[in-house]
């Protein structure tokens, strides 16, 4: 974070300073809301959750290094006391983002939202220094502690942006305005909590209504492929960029294969030129994930050569996420477990055909979340697909939706030992140590809180006989 005094941050904060000897002391470190990551320097938040309260290790975050504590109380040692901690840290990122002046990127989307990102900082690093959210953090606290930790030489500011429910989108660029809005698409994630694509494309459209007006350099980068997010033009005065296959498409893609080992390949064209990607992510999904990259990209004056050496040369930034690793005696583990839906359960089945041409596949599938009364449907239809696309064979774990997920790979021809059943995690690893064979793939994947990457992480233990924790 920029520099700071006590007394400035509780002026902006609306707080109380508490046990400070000298206000004009400066914050020159991170703000954590992990009391492990307290250095020298920093500002510790104390939220008080359901099973741990932050407050309780403010003596030892200020022994660590840290400067101060933010909390709702007096802990004895130096703090500004805020009525709503939450609030507090929100109002500091507008502050600090304000003062910084940086060209903030922000993105949403039902389905590859981190993917995305991580290519997105991958490629505007090379042009300039960035900081973008870690992982999928890209809530009401993971939003304004990446935005925090910004510096003067910070001149991008790249932020996934989540949304459980209208408003909550509204919310987060009240925080961070961005100057470019990015949406991916509109899918059934969360469809059980929105009650529809219409409300959800209602909730990500948010973004684009926040933007600056073309004049004043707003820009809305838009998936044309999308009927929902294609709409979305209408709801902004920000210039509006296309992506995708569509030929009202501003930047697209030509000649869209699979390399042998599963990696896309295909000719970017941009308003400016056209230049020859091949990625070194799996599965053809991303392509679409590169084109949004790109359009981000070259508003903000990259080249198309720029552009495609970085989106050659970028990788997998956060876990879990088509995770390709390879054992000793030559099985493929996809770790993929991080979180699905039905696009992109589908794009992973897609991605793990492609990758084991010649070869056994194994798709390890467990609960879609948040489906509402679409879960049926949707699981059924994954099920389907593993069979339609010949998947050697379809694991599902868990209770009542992967039985649907078994039963729809039976009703489309699954009368054998292709689709199989199983209660839990321990029982998939069972099974796939008993079952697999050298130069087999494995694709896991499932909603997060299935816990499925124990199922890779097991697979991945050579030799390891041990229990996994099954959840």
């Amino acid at each position: 974070m920029i520099a700071l005094s006590l007394a400035e941050i509780a002026e902006v904060v609306g707080g109380q300073t508490h046990d400070i000897p000298d206000p004009s002391v400066q914050v020159t470190g991170p703000v954590v809301r992990d009391s492990r990551e307290a250095v020298p320097g920093s500002l510790f938040v104390a939220f008080a959750g359901e099973r741990v309260d932050g407050h309780d290790f403010a003596a030892a975050v200020v022994e660590a290094g840290a400067v101060a504590v933010l909390g709702t109380r007096p802990v004895g040692v130096p703090a500004i006391v805020v009525a709503d901690v939450q609030t507090a840290l929100g109002a500091l990122a507008r502050h600090v983002v304000a003062r910084l002046g940086t060209t903030l990127v922000a993105l949403t989307g039902s389905a590859g939202k981190t993917s995305t990102k991580d290519l997105i900082a991958q490629v505007l690093q090379r042009k300039a220094p960035t900081v973008f959210t870690p992982g999928s953090l890209n809530n009401e606290i993971g939003l304004p502690l990446t935005a925090l930790s910004a510096t003067e030489e910070t001149r991008f500011l790249v932020l996934e942006m989540g949304a459980r429910g209208i408003g909550h989108i509204r919310y987060l660029t009240e925080l961070t305005p961005p100057k470019i809005g990015l949406v991916l698409n509109v899918g059934s994630a969360h469809i059980g909590e929105f009650g529809g694509r219409e409300q959800i494309a209602q909730a990500k459209g948010e973004l684009v209504e926040s933007l600056p007006a073309e004049a004043d350099g707003g820009t809305a980068v838009l998936n044309a492929d999308d009927p929902y997010v294609r709409a979305m033009a209408s709801r902004t005065k920000a210039k509006v960029v296309f992506f995708g296959e569509s030929g009202e498409a501003d930047v697209s893609a030509e000649n869209v294969r699979l390399t042998d080992t599963g990696q896309p390949a295909f000719r970017l064209h941009t308003p400016s030129g056209a230049s020859d990607v091949t990625m070194r992510l799996y599965g053809e999904h991303h392509v679409s994930n590169a084109l949004a990259a790109a359009a981000v990209a070259h508003e903000l004056g990259m080249s198309a050569d720029e552009i495609a050496v970085a989106l050659s040369e970028a990788g997998s930034l956060s876990r879990w996420r088509m995770e390709v690793t390879e054992r000793p005696d030559g099985v493929t583990v996809v770790n993929d477990a991080y979180n699905a839906n039905p696009e992109s359960m589908k794009a992973a089945l897609r991605a793990l055909v492609a990758m084991g041409k010649g070869r056994r596949t194994w798709a390890v599938l467990g609960k879609m979340a948040e489906l509402g009364d679409d879960a049926l449907a949707e699981h059924d239809a994954v099920g389907r697909l593993a069979v339609r696309l010949n998947v050697s064979k379809l694991v599902a774990v868990g209770g009542r939706e992967a039985a649907w997920l078994q039963l729809g790979a039976y009703n489309e021809g699954s009368w054998g030992e292709e689709s199989v059943h199983v209660s839990d995690a321990q029982a998939a690893v069972d099974l796939l140590r008993s079952e697999l064979r050298p130069g087999d793939v494995v694709l896991v994947k499932a909603s997060r809180s299935v816990g499925l990457e124990s199922v890779a992480q097991a697979l991945l233990e050579t030799g390891a006989e041990g229990e996994v924790s099954a959840r």
